[in-house]
């Protein structure tokens, strides 16, 4: 046993950890007036983790990764671009709140202090490699995002977020918890590579119920369909920047666990899962981008994308080889910066008053009253609907390309199709900003750190981001082959 390894290899967690203790105490002390000291601190906080997880990311004396506390805990290439992925997202969402929650004088430090808690879940469930830290991460994670959607406790439609997610994911979580209770009875092990191993001699009917018991708690987590119900009311009811943190870090963290478990746990029988995944991904293409075509909202339509988007990321699952698992990665890391650009531009969207506006049709004539957003959220949505010469185009095709090369034409077919109805709720945005009449509701901006984030996103997501891939395709197939390392 060598405590000091495995605290090094935990350090994200554990810098995270004490410094949400310190904040606790100064946000009791100091009151509302601690916000934007309890903000910058977090963001702080959360810049070290960062740097550690680049350090594990690029350090090679870690290129093979190391477990941790008895084999529940794993630090490794995977875990550490994932971590890097989660705590920017959260960053990038500590960073625009304050000029939100300023309009009614709302702003309290308990927001950074709950998105750094969150944070610390998100930590653990890329780490898990046992059942145990699994739930115990996700579960973290959970409780401070029910809280985060109802932050606005004297706004009727946070409040009802708020119930909505915890009700459902009450239920998410009882459904993955029987699903992990199976999987222990039938193989003896909360161990993934214990659980590979058992699997090994095939797989009994009452394992089979917890695989997909499992799969399905999990697809809650991602909003995939069947499971996606919870997504658009509780996009449209959380305040903009508690979306906009439920649309990025989250996601991450729930798709590389998800990646983590088919891979690891079940990896010695992918023909059992495949099939699920396979299905999740096609119902989740095709019902988020046809269900997304007759929203008037944009955090609804946001929602759905997230949705469809969710699919895309799944069809690099179902191939369930290395080239496979790199794709997802990049396509995560693209996707993390779209998202996280359209729903700053939201979060930009104020009439006079300062109230926000999320209508489409308010969004007529951007182009003539505010050219700068509308240049920059057009990116986005060219983008998200995979329209090249923009980088979103790139995700999709390294998707597609794993698919194919794995054999699964058909779904690649499929997935190309179904892309298509994706382009039109996205170009209907476009078309209202450019083509329709001035509405002239949109107030100029206020905040220069959204501005920032803006662009930086958007050069991001341009074609300039082509030039990362030289950076980014040997850290994503390294990340890749470590989920691999048991096979």
């Amino acid at each position: 046993m060598n405590y000091a390894l495995w605290f090094q290899l935990a350090s994200p967690e554990i810098v995270l950890s004490i410094s949400s203790l310190v904040l606790l105490l100064i946000a009791a002390w100091g009151g509302v007036q601690s916000s934007r000291l309890v903000s910058i601190l977090t963001v702080t906080a959360l810049f070290g983790a960062l740097a550690l997880s680049f350090n594990f990311l690029l350090n090679p004396s870690f290129a093979e990764g190391a477990d941790a506390f008895y084999g529940q805990y794993r630090m490794d290439r995977f875990a550490s671009l994932s971590k890097i992925l989660v705590f920017l997202s959260a960053i990038g969402c500590i960073i625009v709140a304050p000029k939100f929650f300023a309009r009614g004088n709302l702003m309290r430090p308990e927001y950074p202090i709950l998105v750094l808690f969150a944070t610390i879940g998100m930590g653990l469930m890329v780490s898990a490699v046992d059942l145990l830290t699994l739930y115990v991460g996700l579960e973290m994670q959970s409780l401070a995002a029910y809280v985060l959607a109802s932050f606005l406790r004297s706004d009727d439609r946070s409040a009802e977020a708020g119930l909505k997610y915890f009700v459902l994911g009450a239920l998410a979580s009882g459904i993955l918890l029987f699903g992990l209770s199976l999987l222990y009875g039938f193989t003896g092990t909360t161990s993934f590579i214990g659980i590979q191993t058992a699997f090994g001699d095939g797989v009994s009917t009452g394992a089979l119920f917890g695989i997909v018991f499992v799969l399905s708690g999990l697809a809650f987590k991602i909003s995939a369909v069947p499971f996606h119900m919870w997504t658009p009311d509780v996009y449209e009811g959380a305040p903009t920047p508690v979306t906009t943190f439920f649309a990025t870090a989250p996601k991450v963290a729930a798709m590389a666990l998800t990646m983590r478990v088919a891979i690891e746990a079940f990896g010695g029988q992918q023909a059992v899962w495949q099939q699920i995944v396979i299905f999740v991904a096609l119902a989740s293409i095709i019902l988020g981008g046809v269900a997304a075509i007759g929203q008037q909202n944009i955090k609804r339509l946001l929602a759905y994308s997230s949705i469809n988007n969710i699919g895309f990321i799944l069809i690099g699952l179902a191939t369930g080889t290395e080239a496979g698992a790199s794709a997802m990665m990049t396509y995560l890391i693209i996707y993390v910066a779209m998202t996280l650009g359209s729903f700053i531009c939201v979060l930009d969207l104020n009439d006079r008053e300062g109230r926000p506006v999320e209508e489409i049709s308010k969004l007529a004539g951007l182009s003539k009253t505010r050219p700068g957003l509308a240049a920059a959220l057009a990116v986005f949505m060219f983008s998200l609907a995979g329209i090249p010469p923009l980088f979103g185009f790139w995700g999709k095709f390294v998707v597609f390309d794993a698919a194919v090369a794995a054999g699964l034409i058909p779904l690649a077919a499929i997935g190309i199709a179904a892309s298509v109805i994706g382009a039109f709720y996205y170009l209907k945005v476009v078309k209202v900003m450019y083509f329709d009449e001035p509405a002239d509701v949109i107030a100029p901006s206020d905040s220069a750190a959204r501005m920032a984030l803006v662009t930086l996103t958007a050069l991001f997501v341009s074609p300039l981001g082509y030039f990362a891939t030289l950076a980014l395709s040997p850290v994503t197939a390294g990340a890749a082959k470590a989920l691999f390392w048991a096979a």
